[in-house]
């Protein structure tokens, strides 16, 4: 079989995963505090070990396996940690980050990270995010490091410190991670990350009535996902060529054989 129907077939499963991340990227457009991905591709290695007692399985399998170590597939994708825009919203219980740093969230699977800071205060006092799970000061003290927020005019300092008719209720924690720390991305803007990596900020800034938007560019990712359909097609036209080649060579020139 031509090696050009596996490098087609090859190219049309990466293009259409890449089409899934792109996709994902523009639905998530106007989420707070979202992160995009970017799609990373490698060279498919395939080896050549015998796996039959058939010789001539095991040639044939030997040249197709060394035949796709020339294609390419997608490789996975990485976190884009741009930060997005602070967009000013005068509720007070919006924050924003500027710079780097994550805000940690206690939920039913544990500690989580995020940048959506649109807060509230339940009806327990509690500071905590739009789906109920509370902000943490320390995060290390873990549930303990709730935020109570008493009634009364709120007011967050750059450094986290929460105040409420000039006295200190608490102090919203930001943390940070070392570089190529491995974030999980969990859905409704959270993350994951690896047991005891979080460490505090230690010059964490917030702006108080601000959230930031999400970093995806809606341009670039438009012109992205273009061009990924594009080649998506001409993949898929191309192995309907390489179909129709084998189809005319089994009905016409294998039977002269």
């Amino acid at each position: 079989m031509d090696s050009g129907f596996y490098a087609a077939c090859a190219g049309l499963q990466a293009q259409s995963q890449a089409l899934e991340v792109v996709a994902h990227n523009l639905a998530n457009l106007n989420t707070i505090g979202f992160r995009g991905d970017h799609a990373t591709f490698q060279a498919l290695l395939a080896v050549s070990r015998p796996t039959a007692p058939n010789v001539l399985h095991n040639v044939l399998t030997s040249v197709l396996n060394s035949a796709t170590n020339n294609f390419g597939v997608l490789e996975g994708t990485h976190m884009d940690m741009t930060a997005g825009n602070l967009e000013t919203t005068g509720n007070p219980l919006d924050v924003g980050i500027e710079g780097a740093g994550f805000f940690a969230i206690q939920t039913a699977r544990g500690i989580r990270y995020t940048r959506n800071g649109r807060f509230q205060v339940s009806g327990s006092g509690a500071l905590e995010t739009a789906a109920g799970d509370p902000v943490l000061g320390d995060p290390a003290l873990g549930a303990k490091s709730v935020i109570n927020v008493p009634a009364g005019p709120v007011s967050i300092a750059s450094d986290g410190t929460l105040s409420v008719n000039g006295a200190v209720a608490g102090n919203i924690g930001l943390v940070e991670f070392a570089p190529g720390t491995k974030l999980t991305p969990e859905g409704e803007t959270l993350l994951a990350a690896p047991e005891g990596s979080a460490k505090l900020a230690q010059q964490p800034a917030l702006r108080q009535g601000a959230i930031e938007s999400s970093n995806v560019n809606s341009v670039s990712s438009v012109v992205t996902l273009i061009g990924v359909q594009r080649q998506a097609e001409m993949l898929q036209r191309a192995m309907t060529l390489f179909d129709n080649e084998f189809n005319r060579i089994a009905s016409t020139d294998l039977a002269r054989v």
